[in-house]
């Protein structure tokens, strides 16, 4: 035990440093700010994946004071709350596992908290986030206003003939007041899992993983009940004020692991095709554009199920046990 825990502590230290390094190198470097933001969550990822869930705490809690002495507290808890705490309650729901007995499978293999479930949290972990930064900064009308009002300024200060049309500018920042935060709330969906993903790899190939490594192509669905969140949030977005941002931001995360998912059939579908790499390449161009960006979420709503890994019980007198769900 007292071997573990030296092991665990300094892992846990030195995740929570690096984690809050790539923090504030994205504070630093706006061109690639989302991706190295999105990065820290991948220390405290393989922490948790790896060392378990002490090593994945003692990241959180290690970075949230380097960031509170280095920044401002303030920038400590929007790293935690957007980044290092989905990302330890992420390694945590992987680790989770019971024997597949109870849930009616042979009584020497052991079920694994579900991909589907897992991105299921996520996208309901960003969702709170977004909303609670909109929340802090007063997002809403008035800001996108400013914030139009500013770029047309700047605008017409580099074309002074330039005189854009009063209603298709109001239109504008009525189309913007939704689309910023399903965007936001769907891009940092997609960059958190995909640090989810390669953490996975990389403590799968050290050999220290306590999940076995999926095939994401027939294992990332999403869950049935997402459907339902989904369809409310699309919903509210016709109620107007703060329900339709609301809606919006449920849009954006939750259609993008529908989106997720719907490239994970499309890549099921297609294995072993001689069509596959073209298709699939066209499939990730047209995607680009809006409609055939919607077809893939079709896809995702389409097919959706909880896919449980099975590996064989460990015995009593092996390695620890995963901790039961």
């Amino acid at each position: 035990m007292t071997n573990k825990f030296q092991t665990v502590l300094p892992t846990g230290i030195l995740a929570g440093v690096i984690a809050t390094v790539l923090v504030m190198g994205a504070s630093a470097q706006s061109s690639f700010a989302s991706i190295l933001y999105a990065a820290s969550a991948l220390p405290i990822l393989i922490a948790g994946l790896g060392w378990g869930n002490r090593a994945a705490i003692v990241g959180v809690v290690t970075a949230g004071v380097l960031g509170a002495l280095l920044v401002s507290p303030m920038f400590a808890l929007a790293m935690a709350v957007f980044t290092l705490i989905p990302a330890g309650w992420l390694s945590h729901l992987a680790n989770l596992a019971r024997p597949a007995s109870e849930l009616g499978g042979p009584d020497n293999l052991m079920a694994w908290y579900p991909i589907s479930d897992i991105l299921l949290h996520l996208c309901g972990l960003v969702t709170i986030a977004v909303i609670a930064l909109g929340f802090a900064i007063g997002y809403g009308p008035e800001l996108i206003d400013q914030m139009v009002d500013a770029m047309t300024t700047a605008l017409q200060a580099q074309e002074p003939t330039l005189a854009p049309d009063v209603a298709s500018l109001s239109q504008t920042k009525s189309l913007l007041v939704l689309m910023l935060p399903m965007f936001q709330g769907g891009i940092w969906v997609t960059l958190l899992f995909a640090a989810f993903y390669i953490a996975v790899r990389v403590v799968s190939r050290s050999g220290r993983a306590v999940r076995p490594r999926e095939d994401m192509p027939s294992a990332l669905r999403m869950n049935r009940n997402a459907i339902f969140i989904f369809l409310a949030g699309t919903v509210m977005t016709f109620f107007g004020g703060a329900p339709a941002m609301i809606g919006a931001v449920v849009c954006g995360t939750f259609g993008a692991g529908f989106l997720m998912a719907g490239y994970a059939s499309l890549h099921f579908r297609t294995r072993d095709k001689d069509w596959r790499l073209p298709v699939l390449v066209l499939c990730y161009l047209s995607s680009m554009l809006i409609l055939p960006a919607i077809a893939i979420v079709v896809l995702g709503l389409s097919d959706t199920r909880r896919t449980i890994a099975l590996t064989p019980a460990k015995s009593a007198d092996g390695s620890d046990e995963p901790p039961m769900n």
